[in-house]
């Protein structure tokens, strides 16, 4: 199928079914009764399971400084769910085994491409979701995903559509089935003292997830099988919208894809993948970081073997704390779901969420460990026979 880009949400019906638009008068249906709410300039957040909290935007930003990470749900439609919601039960295989095939489409995995547009995209004075940068961002990280599927002759590229100017983007790789395992990074960025003003080049967070994504989406494509959609399952990449927000942009396309009835049966987020210093200081090898806590063990599992079988440096486990990244909003909304990371959490990039998070502090040697770690869990999971 020739590439293309569709806007979800242009025909009525579509829009109806996938576009939630984020309006403060949603929430205030469900907090009506529970907690005052002030003025629109307020907002529903959820700081752990069942613990909620109203707060204006600048305490979002104080709670996000302290290290502490949240949803959003200001405009969900229902009353918000115990989390995480049990995982629909999925098999996965045993062990990597398309390794004859995966090995040589490792070899055509090139930093180079990462770092030229990474260049570009962190050139963006911020990508801050709610602003006209933000917006911008977007666009360029549209055309670079379009771009990808049309030298390919595959696939489509669409927007998920946001009322905050910053639209998700969703590639589509169709297979046999509509069974569907999702790859994520978030494309936002954000300098938590003044969002609005103060540049945020954002590079490793999450500039180095979208990249490493893009990377193995390109080379993905490659494969002949995968291209004309003789895969088993269909695979998707999504790049997120305002994950800084509050996993707002990911809330809104699980909750879609739930209320679609959609079948996914794996959800992998790549969130800083570039930052290598904290570890190597610390005298600790490098390694890939795989999140144990709020995840789905089966799938955690699973990427565990994908890191041993394609990737030239160890895993290391490691936690990060609830609603730390998109991730969650898959398993908020039933779907299994896992997140690796550049390292042990503690060693993790610091100078995120500030005008200091540049392309020259990170390692593209890295990204392509995380790279090849996407391309394998692609492949594998696109011909796995799932029941």
């Amino acid at each position: 199928m020739r590439a293309s880009i569709l806007a979800l949400g242009l025909g009525a019906a579509t829009a109806q079914a996938l576009s939630i638009p984020p309006t403060v008068q949603n929430g205030i249906d469900w907090l009506r009764g529970q907690q005052p709410i002030a003025s629109a300039e307020q907002y529903l957040i959820e700081l752990s399971p069942g613990e909620t909290r109203v707060v204006t935007e600048d305490q979002k930003w104080a709670l996000r400084r302290e290290g502490k990470s949240f949803f959003d749900i200001t405009n969900q439609e229902e009353h918000p769910s115990v989390f995480p919601r049990a995982a629909k039960s999925v098999i996965y295989p045993k062990k990597p085994s398309h390794n004859d095939t995966v090995y040589p489409l490792l070899s055509k995995l090139d930093k180079r491409n990462m770092y030229s547009n990474l260049e570009e995209f962190s050139g963006f004075h911020t990508r801050y979701y709610k602003s006209d940068y933000g917006r911008q961002s977007s666009e360029w990280l549209m055309e670079q995903v379009n771009n990808t599927l049309v030298k390919a002759g595959a696939g489509v590229a669409t927007y998920f559509l946001h009322s905050w100017g910053q639209n998700s983007i969703i590639a589509i790789l169709p297979g046999k089935s509509e069974k569907t395992v999702v790859i994520g990074a978030h494309q936002d960025s954000i300098n938590l003292f003044l969002p609005s003003i103060l540049a945020a080049p954002g590079a490793d967070d999450d500039g180095s997830g979208t990249v490493t994504i893009l990377e193995a989406l390109r080379v993905l494509l490659s494969d002949p099988a995968i291209a004309h959609g003789q895969a088993e399952n269909t695979i998707e990449f999504h790049w997120y919208s305002a994950e800084e927000g509050g996993l707002l942009g990911s809330q809104a396309i699980f909750s879609a894809y739930e209320k679609q009835g959609r079948d996914v049966k794996a959800m992998l987020q790549q969130d800083m993948t570039g930052y290598t210093h904290g570890t190597i200081a610390a005298g600790e090898p490098e390694s890939v970081g795989v999140i144990t806590d709020f995840v789905d063990p089966g799938l955690t599992t699973f990427i565990k073997k994908v890191v041993s079988t394609y990737c030239t440096i160890p895993y290391i486990e490691t936690k990060c704390g609830y609603a730390c990244s998109d991730h969650a909003s898959a398993s908020k909304h039933g779907y299994p779901s896992a997140f690796v990371i550049e390292s042990d959490f503690k060693y993790s990039d610091k100078k995120i969420h500030t005008t200091e998070d540049k392309i020259e502090y990170l390692d593209f040697g890295h990204m392509l460990q995380h790279a090849r770690l996407t391309l394998g869990f692609a492949y594998e999971l696109a011909f796995a026979k799932f029941d």
